[in-house]
């Protein structure tokens, strides 16, 4: 096993390439150079993408293709999210919450127990 960690063995493979690299293919390179076996390599995957993806030395470029920031503009990789619109998705708690205010008729609400009422 390397005393290196898998985020640096990565990018050490990424800058001898010339361009991005399919993520299963990069997790296999990286997997062998570690001296992972099939099962330690299935345990490890979710760490790795999580760790190359808050690398910034790493760039997603879409269809889970990756490659160095280095070689990229700022414009290639980001893009505006200001123009997004997001859909108003309530949660199923919130529905429930809807559908009880709905069934509600005026009145419905007792503050006090009935015990409490007689005693004022």
């Amino acid at each position: 096993m390397s005393n290196r960690s898998m985020v640096d063995i990565a990018y050490e493979l990424m800058t001898k390439k010339k361009k991005g690299v399919a993520f299963n293919k990069l997790w296999e390179e990286v997997s062998q150079m570690m001296g992972y076996n099939p099962s330690m390599a299935e345990k490890k995957i979710a760490q790795f993408y999580t760790t190359i993806m808050l690398d910034k030395r790493f760039v997603n470029l879409g269809n889970n293709l990756w490659d160095l920031t280095s070689r990229h503009t700022y414009d290639e990789t980001h893009f505006d999210t200001s123009s997004i619109e997001l859909e108003d998705v309530e949660t199923e708690d919130e529905e429930e919450l809807v559908e009880d205010e709905e069934g509600e008729e005026e009145g419905d609400f007792n503050l006090y127990d009935e015990a409490e009422e007689d005693s004022y």
